[in-house]
């Protein structure tokens, strides 16, 4: 069952991805007429006593805003989100993940988006304070630097195929 707190993903005059909001506040912006509906949740309706409406998985601003996407600030908890909870190491869905520096801060690794991945405790152990490679270890995946966009569409509870072609993900 549909919830009004369900997200919707809020796009500029422009067509670029902003924000991500509740059905409430997006059913707000469409009544004050600065919003309109792309795409409704797949046909699903939100009821009032007098009224019902078209729920809202897409809006588009009807004016222009100059967008402030930042960086993604650099967390612990941004670094799990980014690795999506599973250890870089062994690929393992550990509920107990640490953050581990690729090239150890001792050996002039950085707290760096490109340098620390998440990592179950036992391949922390076991890489120690070493390279992966001397510690006879690979990376599932290269840590990189992540988009505002990639965030932005994670805020979702669930994957929404019709917010795709919006995000530009790759």
């Amino acid at each position: 069952m549909s919830s009004i707190n369900d997200t919707v993903l809020v796009l500029n005059f422009s067509y670029e991805p902003l924000n991500v909001t509740s059905v409430r506040r997006a059913l707000i912006l469409m009544f004050l007429s600065k919003a309109e509906i792309v795409e409704n949740g797949g046909g699903e309706y939100i009821s009032s006593a007098s009224a019902r409406y078209s729920k809202p998985s897409v809006v588009r601003l009807l004016y222009y805003i100059h967008p402030r996407m930042k960086s993604v600030r650099f967390t612990r908890s941004n670094i799990i989100k980014r690795d999506s909870g599973v250890c870089q190491y062994c690929g393992c869905n550990s509920r107990e993940l640490t953050i581990d520096h690729v090239i150890p801060l001792s050996m002039g690794g950085t707290d760096s988006w490109r340098n620390c991945v998440a990592c179950c405790k036992e391949c922390n152990s076991r890489k120690g304070n070493r390279k992966p490679q001397m510690a006879d270890m690979t990376l599932v995946r290269k840590p990189k630097e992540p988009t505002p966009l990639y965030f932005l569409s994670m805020r979702s509870n669930n994957s929404k195929k019709e917010w795709q072609k919006y995000l530009f993900m790759s």
